[in-house]
């Protein structure tokens, strides 16, 4: 059904100062979704992000979130960028920075009400962090900062998250416990990851968009060589760690 549609990506193109990076892309994003985008560097899959966000404007084509344009369905979508954009200099503590998620009206607040420091406090116990609400940012190891940046992202009480690379930098343990984290919030927000941790997305996602410029969907969530060779245009081994594999179909590229 078409309210079931929260995100319509349609004929889609977008170039940087004359040179192309999407090129003629549709994706169709359900409600209850665990979408994972994957692809080269460079092949657009943080463009497409940052377009549907409403970050960017496509040359051509239209983008509706929850059946609005993206800037005025910002208030319902949570954001959490990499860990490498934070100024880790910054002094600001853990609280401060997952309130700073709750500023998603049209004008600044000029002090944060009982409902927004519970939300804060809420989206922090979720992800393990309340106990270091008043440690600096800076000083946090790069899991906690990442577990940080999505709470603050949660504490808007979004309908969809967004997720660019949350465990870039981070080690593999650390990778299936935040994708554990992902799963179990899922049952209640639609999730979209752009990610590389190609074999742990695959026991854990429900559907695949492979981004190369172009963007091929799977409504299947195994991450197969097949897809990803169409994806990254060259031969790649994936090490499946003991998983059931499922075959997805090959893209047909028209």
């Amino acid at each position: 059904m078409m309210n079931n549609i929260v995100v319509e990506v349609k004929d889609v193109w977008f170039a940087y100062n004359g040179d192309p990076v999407l090129s003629g892309v549709n994706l169709e994003i359900r409600r209850g979704e665990f979408l994972a985008i994957i692809g080269p560097n460079g092949g657009g899959k943080t463009t497409l992000l940052k377009l549907i966000l409403g970050l960017l404007k496509p040359d051509r084509g239209s983008i509706r979130v929850l059946g609005r344009e993206p800037r005025y369905a910002s208030r319902r979508v949570g954001y959490a960028p990499q860990d490498a954009h934070l100024n880790r200099e910054f002094p600001i503590s853990v609280l401060d920075v997952v309130l700073l998620g709750r500023l998603t009206g049209e004008f600044p607040k000029l002090r944060f009400s009982r409902e927004d420091h519970a939300a804060a406090r809420e989206a922090l116990e979720r992800v393990g962090m309340w106990e270091h609400r008043r440690r600096r940012i800076g000083r946090l190891s790069g899991g906690q900062r990442q577990r940080v940046l999505i709470a603050r992202a949660l504490a808007g009480k979004p309908e969809i998250l967004f997720l660019d690379e949350p465990t870039a930098g981070v080690d593999t343990r650390y990778q299936t416990e935040l994708y554990d984290f992902f799963r179990e919030l899922n049952e209640s927000v639609t999730i979209v990851v752009v990610s590389h941790d190609i074999n742990v997305l695959s026991s854990h996602v429900k559907s695949v968009a492979c981004v190369n410029r172009r963007l091929f969907f799977h409504d299947e969530s195994e991450v197969t060589p097949e897809m990803v060779e169409q994806a990254y245009h060259c031969p790649v081994e994936l090490i499946a760690h003991g998983m059931p594999h499922r075959v997805l179909k090959v893209h047909e590229d028209d």
